[in-house]
């Protein structure tokens, strides 16, 4: 397990690199081991807290591919990672660890968004594109991973946990009282709402796109990659 966090809003260089620090520290029980973080001002603040499990001394994020220009943080596994890395190696690209999060970012830097039907796993990870000044967001088929968002068209902030998000100060606790009943009533939220005025969860198998035009911020709808597929009317 994990922590990303992170921001992308005109901000100050200075006081933005502790809000994104404090973020990310609030996540540290996620990710003990290690901590990292990109800055790009005035736009992009990136943090990451690693559990490290696979491929130890060079498995840190942020990590970029071979000429900077992909940037990714990664919460999860890709079971299959090696399976998919000798179809990267032949198409040209480097590898400088055996960790999966650099196969997450060799695929995306082939395929763009058709990347995550290669993948089998449990993930939630944003990569940072700076030549097309776009940030990409992913979460695995079933959800397993988690990713909440808040965006009010000026910040676009992300975090594994609520209470990162809530460390950001342009970022209000108030309540959505129009999803109580449905939490009274089932115990839990089905939809992308949750209990926080503002922030949402970035549903199962659902990826989203922020590009930065000119200074401004522009974010795509969430779109679905994945669903339950239908059973077969034939099979007994």
């Amino acid at each position: 397990m994990c922590g990303i966090a992170g921001f992308v809003a005109h901000s100050d260089g200075s006081e933005a690199r502790r809000v994104v620090e404090r973020m990310t520290s609030l996540l540290r029980h996620r990710g003990p081991d290690d901590e990292g973080f990109l800055i790009e001002p005035p736009h992009v603040y990136l943090g990451h807290r690693r559990l490290s499990i696979v491929d130890l001394k060079c498995g840190r994020q942020p990590m970029p591919n071979e000429d900077g220009s992909l940037w990714i943080i990664y919460n999860g596994e890709i079971f299959n990672h090696a399976e998919i890395r000798p179809a990267l190696e032949r198409a040209g690209h480097r590898y400088r660890s055996r960790s999966d999060t650099e196969t997450i970012l060799h695929a995306y830097e082939e395929y763009g968004p058709g990347c995550l039907d290669l993948f089998r796993g449990m993930f939630a990870f944003v990569i940072w594109d700076r030549r097309n000044q776009t940030l990409f967001a992913a979460r695995d088929r079933v959800g397993k991973k988690p990713f909440y968002y808040y965006w009010d068209g000026r910040l676009f902030a992300f975090a594994s946990e609520i209470k990162a998000l809530l460390a950001h100060p342009g970022i209000e606790a108030k309540p959505e009282p129009a999803v109580l009943p449905e939490y009274l009533a089932f115990g839990y939220l089905s939809g992308e709402q949750t209990m926080f005025a503002g922030i949402r969860k970035l549903m199962p198998g659902h990826h989203m796109s922020l590009r930065i035009r000119h200074g401004n911020l522009e974010l795509s709808r969430p779109e679905q990659y994945w669903d339950i597929p239908e059973a077969d009317g034939n099979e007994k």
